[in-house]
Order: C-alpha cells, then structure tokens, then sequence
C-alpha cells in the first residue's frame, strides 16, 4: 500500500511531455499562416494595382481614340463644306457664263432689231420679211425674256433712260419722256441698253 501512495503516473508526466511537441507544432502552423499573410496581401495589392493602371491605360486610350474620332468628324464636315461651295460657286460661274455669252449675243443682235422697228414705224415691214422678223422678236422675248421699252409719257428714270436732250415747261411736275430717240432693251432684270430719249420736265 506505502509502494502505491508513492507511485508517480509517469503515463500523466508523459502525456505532458508529448503535449509540448503538438504544441509547438500547433504554434508553428500559426507562424507561417502569419508568415504567409502578408504576402498574399501584397500580391492582391500588386494585382489591383494591375488592374487599375490597365484601367486607367484603356481610359487613356478610348479618350484618345474619342478625340481622333472628333478630329476625323470635323475634318469629314469640313471637306463636305469645301465640296458644296465649290458646287455652288462651279453652277453659279456656269450661270454667269452663260447670261455672259447670252449677253454678248443678244447685244449683237440689237442692231438688226432697231431696222426692224424703224421698218415697222415706216411701214416697210411686210411680207416674208416681216413673217421673220416676228419669228426673231418671239424667240428672243421666249427664251431671254428680251423686251423692247421706251414710250412717249412714261417716267424719266435714268436708271433705264439716257437723256438726250432736255426742255422746261413750268406746267410740268415731274420729268416725262417727250420723245423716244432710239428704244431700249432689257433681259428679264438686266438693261442691255437704255433708252435714249428726249425729256421735259420742271425748270
């Protein structure tokens, strides 16, 4: 009975010897997994880093492309402008030439229609002759809206009229046209000559 009061369990001290290794074992686990935290930060941190420079690259370039687009854009309209006003002032050269050369054509011509009124006036103006000079006169007033003017009574107007001569008459209000020296011609709008004219008017 003494010998059993003094048995020590060495099975107990045992248990607590091989507990320190597990310990330390557990201990060291700990360690790494601390060990290995920081790391695995980092890298997360240099990945999203990464990813935002990437970001901010493809940002860069879209902006980039954006404005190339806008300059491209501009540079689009801008030669349509250039295109269309060359059109315009192309058709409108076009234009001018051919009123130019009409012009030139129906100036030529004026001289034959001044004998055709004088014959006209005098009574010479018959037979195929005055059937042609009719045709001519209908043509010219068809296609060039070419009109003769110029009448005894109407307003003095120097932008039409040319005054040859010039007579008072205290009853007169304003400048008329006594007589007409030689007629006028315009085409549509346009004064190919003016009328030459006689005129009276106030003093």
């Amino acid at each position: 009975m003494s010998g059993q009061d003094g048995y020590d369990p060495e099975p107990e001290d045992g248990a607590t010897q091989s507990g320190g290794p597990q310990s330390g074992a557990a201990d060291g686990g700990t360690d790494e997994a601390a060990a290995a935290a920081p790391e695995d930060s980092t890298a997360k941190d240099s990945a999203t880093e990464t990813e935002v420079s990437e970001l901010e690259q493809a940002q860069a370039t879209a902006a980039d492309l954006q404005d190339q687009l806008a300059r491209r854009g501009a540079d689009m309209y801008n030669l349509q402008q250039e295109y269309s006003g060359f059109v315009r002032r192309a058709k409108a050269d076009a234009a001018n030439q051919r009123q130019a050369g009409a012009q030139d054509v129906l100036e030529s011509l004026l001289g034959v229609l001044d004998e055709v009124e004088l014959a006209r006036q005098h009574g010479d103006l018959t037979g195929p002759f005055a059937a042609i000079a009719e045709k001519l006169e209908s043509t010219l007033g068809q296609r060039f809206e070419l009109v003769r003017y110029g009448a005894v009574g109407e307003a003095f107007d120097p932008e039409v009229h040319e005054a040859l001569m010039h007579e008072t008459d205290e009853d007169a209000e304003t400048a008329t046209v006594k007589q007409v020296l030689q007629p006028g011609y315009r085409a549509g709008e346009r004064v190919l000559r003016a009328a030459r004219v006689a005129v009276i008017g106030p003093q």
